[in-house]
């Protein structure tokens, strides 16, 4: 029995020394990169994160990043990129571990991480053990993982500010919340500088490729002006960055003789960002009238369901598909003035019924527009969109 004993402190004080080792040489790599910026809020940190090291590596800086958005990535000093491997496809804050020590075999200038942590204390984890960055980035509080975070918007706020660099800078463009974030940044003598969107011109925003905010782009640019990139230059490597496989796009097919502009804002989810979403495609033109709102409805997010279909009062649509279930979680949030422009198609159904019956309410062409969450139906209708013809530069 002694034996068995010794066996098990001997197996207890290996592990500690070798927990020891790699946390010391996780803190060798660590501070072996002079910046390091964290990318935190409830929407946009993938694209942020993109951003941010296009504008450094326009500015000729050896710049590493990693999104986690909807396929994570690691991102290489060229521009280059390589999904993240997680094993079982689990992600876990301790994969920041590998990141940094890939990173910092490139010696580079700069790391641009996103945070994937929920949880508020592995949020603080994620900041003081694993990235201690240099430079934060609190981009948005909206309304999402409430159930982490909450209840309340405040108490998110308070969240999402304890991955705040203690003494260190963190941009912002939450506005409503503001006050909120001043306090906690002053708790952690850190300075909080809120960014003005309007500094972004409309002729910069029409040189993106992809759909992206003007809040998204003065972040980026107030980094880079912390770092000595001019803003032009800074400008050229945003303009030239890859965007998130998950970013707003909006594609343009063809089904038999209708036109269709098709806008996913799935990813969006919460319904403010789902409206600055919509919003922005109409504001550029890249969606019009007549415009078809698609709500995919999820039985576990009734309480959402309910809040996107509040949402066609402020969209004001020609016709609105329901799809998924339960559709009456959707249906009694709906104003009276569109229940009569309502075509349910709840349930469970196969790809090209829904589609066939949507674009059957298509006269000639029109614009769709797919909200709520993907997953179930919503899932399904994309992959039937993706069967169709593809109409090249419309």
């Amino acid at each position: 029995m002694l034996f068995l004993y010794g066996v098990l402190l001997i197996a207890s004080l290996a592990m500690f020394a070798a927990g020891v080792a790699e946390q010391r040489n996780h803190f060798k790599n660590l501070h072996s990169i002079p910046t390091r910026v964290l990318i935190n809020g409830i929407r946009g940190k993938s694209s942020i994160t993109r951003l941010c090291a296009g504008a450094l590596r326009g500015g000729g800086l050896v710049t590493t990043a990693k999104t986690t958005g909807t396929a994570a990535r690691f991102i290489h000093p060229d521009g280059s990129e390589e999904p993240v491997y997680r094993k079982f496809d689990i992600a876990n804050v301790v994969e920041q571990i590998g990141i940094v020590r890939r990173a910092a075999a490139y010696r580079p200038d700069a790391l641009v991480i996103e945070c994937m942590a929920v949880m508020p204390d592995l949020q603080e984890i994620n900041q003081s053990k694993l990235i201690q960055s240099t430079i934060g980035v609190l981009c948005n509080v909206r309304e999402d993982h409430l159930a982490e975070m909450g209840p309340t918007l405040d108490d998110v706020a308070r969240s999402l500010s304890r991955s705040m660099p203690v003494g260190g800078i963190c941009f912002t463009a939450e506005v409503e919340r503001l006050p909120i974030l001043k306090e906690e940044a002053a708790k952690r003598n850190c300075e909080l500088i809120a960014i003005d969107p309007e500094s972004i011109t409309d002729e910069e925003m029409r040189r993106f490729s992809w759909i992206t905010f003007k809040e998204n782009v003065a972040i980026a640019l107030a980094v880079a002006e912390l770092l000595k990139v001019n803003r032009q230059s800074a400008l050229e490597g945003m303009w030239a960055a890859p965007p998130d496989p998950g970013v707003l796009r909006v594609h343009h097919y063809r089904a038999g003789r209708r036109q269709l502009r098709f806008a996913n804002v799935f990813a969006a989810n919460d319904p403010e960002s789902t409206l600055m979403n919509i919003e922005q495609l109409l504001n550029q033109g890249a969606i019009a009238d007549p415009l078809h709102v698609i709500i995919n409805c999820r039985p576990d997010r009734v309480e959402r369901n309910a809040q996107m279909g509040a949402l066609i009062g402020k969209i004001q649509p020609d016709k609105v598909v329901l799809i998924g279930e339960p559709t009456r979680s959707a249906r009694s949030a709906i104003p009276a003035e569109w229940q009569d422009s309502v075509l349910d198609l709840g349930g469970s159904r196969p790809g090209g019924e829904m589609l066939r019956k949507i674009v059957a309410g298509v006269s000639r062409e029109a614009s769709l527009v797919a909200i709520g969450n993907i997953h179930g139906q919503g899932e399904v209708l994309i992959e039937e969109l993706a069967k169709l013809e593809m109409v090249p530069g419309a």
